[in-house]
């Protein structure tokens, strides 16, 4: 695989500090995109079609040679929303690539193009989930010139096998998507998709065999009024209106579902659910109590991004902290079982995105978007950044490390729900011991 040879390089440097664990691979002060002819760039650049002082990368993901970085159109002069670089490219700063190509990133072209994309996702079957907010502009300036559509892409062929428009009734007006999480069973056909909706706090599940979606809504997708306020690289502001956000999800149970873990941008708390109740459309309107809360994970634990490894640890950024942290599922969500893995107050500040690639290496990106949005970015200065880490470095001598995690016993043998009760002893019998993750 092409991450090996990142390990190799990794192994060659010099001894890793406990505190520094993450290793930097890219680093721009300001992106570049790449076009076919200097010519074309140039009159990109006289007509106003490229002004790379208002690009900003929010996203990544990693497959083969090609690391995928996504600039949402939030202000003019994106030529291309989704773009990927080669990863093991020679220079530091590579230009970004526009995929497929230029022309399926044309804004406003609904069909055929792509408006904004924030958060990617590859699955197990080469493909690359993709989903076009429509959108142009940021808060008050956004405009909506295309609908909500899903995209995937063959990544063998780099061609796009599916486009899919959310249905009128699952957004409304408040509607802002940034995160997905797929899950795929046992055939390719056999996926799902989630999408969170931040600003009007719902969940959306696309159904790729029955190419059809439906709208969760639940009180555990608001944000929570008390945390609201946030101070980032020394700038306070407030977010208080961000609902539901970053996503995870489990390992595979026994029955064939997984626990899609949550938690709004706006509050410190870890919520829950199973993947059986979302796939199931007519528990829309039926299904409040399916739904779980965990404990917080403390002071400053705002978080936008997280993934889960095949193990079961759960990485996340901490954006208040500059930092990334884990929890292994195994363990029961509480802070004295998260640790904080990697944090840095100068190259890390505001790790905008978590990925770990099928050679079990973490990717982190930072971005310094409060700055950006709020006061700018000097472009003389290092602004953005891609690291990564082999899992087991990053855990390694945590709580979250594999062997040290504790390992309860099979909960079907006592009826009770892993995630409602406080280990090891407030033992909480419940109706649906099916929930365990350890299942």
């Amino acid at each position: 695989m092409c991450s090996i040879w990142i390990l190799l390089v990794y192994l060659n440097l010099d001894a890793v500090t406990a505190t520094q664990k993450l290793q930097k691979h890219f680093e721009w002060k300001i992106l570049d995109f790449v076009y076919p002819s200097e010519s074309a760039k140039l009159k990109a650049i006289f007509t106003g079609r490229l002004k790379p002082e208002n690009a900003l990368p929010v996203g990544i993901e990693i497959w083969q040679e090609k690391m995928f970085v996504t600039v949402p159109r939030w202000r003019e002069g994106i030529p291309s929303t989704l773009n990927y670089v080669p990863l093991h490219a020679t220079v530091k700063d590579p230009p970004l690539i526009p995929y497929p190509d230029m022309e399926s990133n044309e804004l406003g072209d609904c069909r055929n193009g792509l408006s904004t994309v924030y958060r990617i996702h590859v699955d197990e079957c080469d493909r690359l989930w993709v989903l076009d907010t429509g959108t142009f502009g940021i808060e008050k300036t956004t405009q909506n010139p295309c609908p909500y559509a899903v995209n995937v892409f063959d990544l063998r062929t780099d061609r796009r096998i599916r486009r899919y428009e959310f249905r009128p009734e699952d957004t409304n007006s408040r509607t802002f998507i940034a995160n997905i999480a797929v899950e795929v069973g046992r055939t390719c056909d056999d996926a799902y998709a989630y999408f969170s909706d931040e600003l009007g706090y719902g969940l959306v599940v696309y159904s790729y065999a029955d190419n059809k979606s439906w709208r969760f809504e639940h009180s555990y997708f608001m944000p929570d009024p008390l945390k609201g306020d946030f101070t980032i690289n020394g700038r306070n502001f407030q977010w208080g209106e961000e609902g539901i956000f970053g996503m995870s999800l489990s390992p595979a149970r026994k029955n064939g579902f997984r626990i899609l873990y949550f938690s709004p941008l706006a509050s410190e708390r870890e919520f829950a659910v199973s993947t059986e109740i979302l796939r199931n459309s007519s528990r829309v309107e039926d299904s409040y109590h399916d739904f779980y809360h965990l404990e917080e994970r403390g002071p400053n634990g705002h978080t936008t991004a997280r993934v889960m490894t095949a193990n079961g640890v759960q990485f996340f950024n901490l954006i208040d902290r500059n930092a990334i942290g884990c929890w292994n599922t195994r363990n029961s969500y509480e802070p004295k079982n998260i640790a904080v893995v990697d944090e840095d107050v100068e190259q890390l500040i505001f790790p905008c995105d978590v990925k770990v690639d099928r050679d079990n290496l973490l990717w982190v990106m930072s971005d310094k978007m409060p700055d950006f949005l709020l006061g700018g970015l000097d472009y003389n200065d290092t602004n953005f950044r891609v690291f990564f880490a082999p899992v087991d470095v990053m855990i390694k001598d945590t709580v979250c490390e594999t062997k040290k995690a504790v390992v309860y016993p099979n909960p079907l043998q006592f009826g009770y729900d892993p995630l409602v009760h406080n280990y090891p002893n407030d033992i909480r019998y419940i109706s649906r011991p099916f929930f365990s993750p350890y299942l």
